[in-house]
């Protein structure tokens, strides 16, 4: 979930991108105000730094949603987020009671903010109680999970959104609109990597497999992996890692460094990177008349691009606030979201390849 440390310049504070962004045109002329609906309230369950840092603070500039309730196992922390935020007492809740928020008219969507290996339950229990989930990237521990994650929401009838906030960000979408018009021709080659250097509390539940599900790849590899895809418009048909380890000692039971080459349908030569020890973090493509490339590429803010044409320059967004006021829209209007359950089981089809491909050695099959 976190990335980098970054400046957030709030030029359109309350900008929601829309559905058919490649269909019309460059990224900037996308952005545009969500039809007007019922503002949904949300309730944001884990209250850890992602949430704290970054979700809360955007729900401070959403049009169509709002903080409306709270989920945390820290007594303390719910005290502290209901004095600054407002929060009535009934839209508080814990892991026990975590079930009676079927019960909450005033709570419309639950965004899962909690390590990964909780986010299928979760997830499940959100949409049995009755309400529509966001939920944070990666979507779970592996691929089958989400497909019960995605067959739960649709039999309750509840919609469900993994976090790719980059979806919703101008200059990623110029990306994915450059390679999948082929406005330089064909794309050739794309190299991707990100990552950053982990120096952080060496119990946390990121180096715990149980928890995290794996190391840099889970937690870093699904953005270079998703800039692959989404600059091509195509999904991976294969994959070959490799992977490095120089801090075995805090990375005991996760992956370090990992590095793939990707087989997509259309020939081209696709490489990446993953890491808990470089600091990455960009997508890079060679395409037949011209180049372009993003670096950095997934922050929250600060985002730098340029082609062959010249430097891209659209405003820095509040990337979550566009990615939660989209789909309140989609709620409201009852429509599917643009990065829906599917889009996050196709990110774990690809990591599940690369973790068996790591212990084969050879190239595997993706899916």
């Amino acid at each position: 979930m976190a990335l980098q440390k970054t400046s957030r310049r709030d030029f359109i504070r309350n900008a929601s991108l829309g559905i058919g962004a490649l269909a019309i045109g460059p990224a900037l002329s996308q952005l545009a105000m969500a039809k007007p609906g019922k503002k949904l309230g949300i309730a944001l369950v884990g209250l850890g730094g992602y949430a704290g840092g970054q979700l809360a603070p955007a729900l401070q500039k959403t049009q169509n949603c709002y903080l409306a309730g709270i989920v945390t196992g820290t007594p303390s922390k719910a005290v502290d987020w209901a004095k600054k935020y407002n929060i009535p007492q009934e839209n508080i809740y814990n892991y026990q009671n975590f079930d009676e928020i079927a019960k909450n008219k005033a709570i419309d969507i639950v965004y899962v903010v909690l390590p990964v290996a909780l986010h299928k339950e979760y997830t499940i229990r959100a949409a049995q109680a009755g309400k529509h989930v966001i939920c944070e990237k990666p979507m779970a521990v592996n691929a089958k999970d989400c497909e019960d994650m995605i067959a739960a929401c649709k039999k309750s009838n509840r919609l469900l959104s993994i976090g790719y906030r980059l979806h919703f960000e101008p200059h990623n979408i110029e990306i994915m609109r450059l390679g999948q018009k082929q406005v330089f021709g064909k794309v050739k080659s794309i190299d991707t990597g990100n990552g950053f250097t982990y120096g952080g509390d060496p119990n946390a539940w990121r180096l715990k497999k149980a928890l995290a599900g794996g190391g840099g790849l889970m937690d870093m590899g699904v953005y270079a992996i998703q800039a692959s895809r989404y600059t091509l418009g195509q999904e991976p048909i294969a994959v070959k890692a490799t992977q490095e380890k120089t801090r075995p000692e805090l990375f005991k039971e996760v992956d370090e460094t990992v590095f793939w080459e990707l087989k997509f349908p259309g020939g081209q030569k696709v490489t990446g990177k993953s890491s808990y020890n470089h600091d990455w973090g960009y997508v890079k493509a060679e395409a037949e008349r011209g180049k372009f490339q993003l670096e950095p590429a997934y922050g929250y803010g600060g985002i730098e691009g340029f082609t062959s044409n010249g430097p891209l320059k659209f405003p820095q967004i509040v990337q979550q606030a566009a990615q939660m006021d989209d789909f309140a829209n989609c709620v409201n209007l009852n429509k599917q979201s643009r990065v829906p359950g599917e889009e996050g089981w196709k990110d774990m089809r690809v990591i599940d390849a690369i973790y068996r491909s790591l212990d084969s050695g050879n190239w595997e099959k993706i899916g």
